[in-house]
């Protein structure tokens, strides 16, 4: 966890990691070199120079150097890993929940597991859902709209099809899902991230929870307008974030339109791991404060109370996590920190 210099114990909760296989060995085909590449020019973009990986490190995560990134040197108490499948692009999938399940063997109550469906797979959809709910107890579902499925290079959460699967996953009582609404990869669709769809999901499922991951980028407007009218919606930093480094006062733009907006309790933190590591995002984040004019304009402050509340305490809520509990267990935690270097 992250310690200020008062001694003060910030409680962080990774909402969007991954634990991806992008390596040239599982690439079906061009677009799976298409994909990775498109991240780790995500990557070199910006990150500052001391946190850049070579491309190898970077094109296959491990579990060691996962522990290590994240809880060793990376000061997070636990971390949600999301599933991507994109089978058209790897033979083994992306980040398919079988290969991030690999991590919750590892490092147990730190984790939570995210899976993953296609609406437009149907009856294999249904399918999926009882099976990642069964055998391995998921909360919560990621959801790649943009995702290439055959002749098809998408879909929206407002398609039937989709409302089906909401329907069937709030019967068996899942209610989280995580949107990635946010800047397209290569070779996938711009316009198959368009946030717009999610205002129609929210209205006919107040009961679900709808974390709309990169908070829209580049349609924030977009995405503010719909959040602030559904209270089942949150805004996920992950993307966002590591503008913090490049472009100061474009995040505390970013920031001062989700708190104006959503204000400070359906906002989550994410690193995006492993395109950017946690640390220097945190260190960075605690450090930062909005721009005077821009704060004053929007009449919003991003004080240490609010930080500590995107940092850990929301997504803890949304996830039914008891934050003292998990420290106690932590500070108990046999499991030794030290991971050989690669």
């Amino acid at each position: 966890m992250f310690v200020t210099p008062e001694g003060k114990e910030i409680f962080v909760l990774d909402g969007h990691t991954h634990f991806w296989d992008g390596s040239p060995e599982n690439h079906r085909n061009v677009h799976g070199k298409q994909f990775i590449d498109c991240f780790y020019g995500y990557h070199m973009a910006l990150s500052p120079a001391s946190e850049q990986w070579d491309k190898a490190r970077f094109e296959k995560m491990t579990a060691d150097a996962y522990y290590r990134d994240m809880f060793a040197d990376g000061m997070v108490d636990m971390a949600i890993v999301q599933s991507t499948a994109l089978r058209d692009f790897y033979h083994k999938g992306f980040n398919p929940i079988e290969r991030n399940w690999e991590l919750k063997a590892r490092h147990g109550d730190r984790l939570i597991i995210n899976g993953s469906f296609d609406p437009r797979e149907g009856e294999k959809a249904y399918e999926a859902i009882h099976q990642q709910i069964e055998d391995y107890g998921v909360k919560g579902f990621k959801l790649y709209t943009a995702e290439w499925n055959g002749d098809s290079r998408g879909y929206k959460v407002s398609d039937e099809a989709s409302h089906r699967c909401f329907e069937l996953c709030e019967k068996l009582g899942v209610k989280n899902f995580h949107l990635h609404k946010g800047p397209t990869i290569i070779p996938l669709s711009l316009d198959a991230f368009d946030v717009r769809d999610v205002d129609v999901a929210a209205t006919d499922f107040p009961n679900l929870n709808f974390v709309v991951e990169h908070c829209g980028l580049p349609r924030l407007d977009e995405f503010c307008w719909i959040a602030v009218q559904e209270a089942n919606v949150y805004g996920g930093i992950a993307v966002a974030l590591p503008f913090i480094h490049s472009r100061p006062r474009y995040f505390g733009e970013v920031m001062a339109e989700l708190l104006f907006w959503l204000g400070p309790d359906r906002i989550f933190f994410g690193s995006d791991y492993a395109i950017w590591t946690p640390k220097w995002l945190i260190e960075k984040f605690m450090a930062y404060e909005i721009p005077e004019d821009i704060a004053a304009e929007r009449g919003v402050q991003l004080t240490m109370e609010i930080k500590e509340k995107i940092l850990g305490r929301n997504a803890a809520a949304l996830y039914g996590v008891d934050i003292e509990a998990m420290k106690a267990r932590l500070a108990n935690d046999p499991v030794a920190v030290a991971v050989a270097a690669e």
